[in-house]
């Protein structure tokens, strides 16, 4: 149990019946007239919904104990994927539902960092930046590469992103994790 002055951006807390918000942004607020505040902006860990909410200063709020685990991705099982415990090596399923979005850039042997609530997975996170090879993409046009446009690309993953005209088959891509927009040639 902590209380309303011990927010930090990040910290993550129990509320409404246990459900799972981390702190986005937080304020305190002393007006002139009655008792100080805090503001927050928290966002719902397992649905990303962002809400604000505002509770008087000094109120005891529930903390949950967050671990966070750097793992790698070891293969898919059927629609889990096991990941490895780089330190323990003890192997995790986790439901391709957690890991989200992120399963278009997740290569074997790739680096993951999982949270973990209670021994249960909440989400996966990525690195910024992946590279990837592109396995199939329609040869870009004679005479078409000054105007800077783009065309569909498969990745090796399966993912598909829009990529520069002049990037062809068999060539490794960065790959932003979080909006899947093409960096540059790895």
């Amino acid at each position: 149990m902590a209380t309303t002055n011990d927010l930090k951006n990040g910290m993550v807390l129990k509320l409404d019946g246990g459900e799972l918000w981390s702190v986005v942004e937080f304020q305190h607020v002393k007006p002139g007239k009655g008792g100080a505040f805090v503001r927050t902006k928290l966002k719902n860990i397992l649905s990303g919904k962002v809400v604000d909410k505002t509770f008087n200063a000094g109120v005891k709020v529930d903390v949950a104990n967050v671990d966070k685990r750097e793992m790698q991705f070891s293969y898919l099982d059927g629609e889990e994927f096991v990941f490895m415990d780089t330190e323990t090596y003890d192997m995790v399923n986790v439901s391709r539902g957690t890991v989200g979005s992120a399963a278009g850039y997740l290569l074997e042997n790739a680096l993951a960092t999982i949270a973990f609530n209670e021994g249960s997975p909440l989400y996966v996170d990525l690195p910024a930046a992946v590279e990837l090879t592109v396995s199939h993409t329609e040869p870009g046009l004679q005479g078409d590469r000054s105007t800077g446009g783009t065309k569909p690309a498969t990745l090796e993953t399966g993912a598909e992103i829009k990529v520069p005209l002049f990037i062809t088959t068999g060539e490794k891509v960065k790959v932003d994790t979080r909006t899947g927009d093409y960096l540059g040639r790895a």
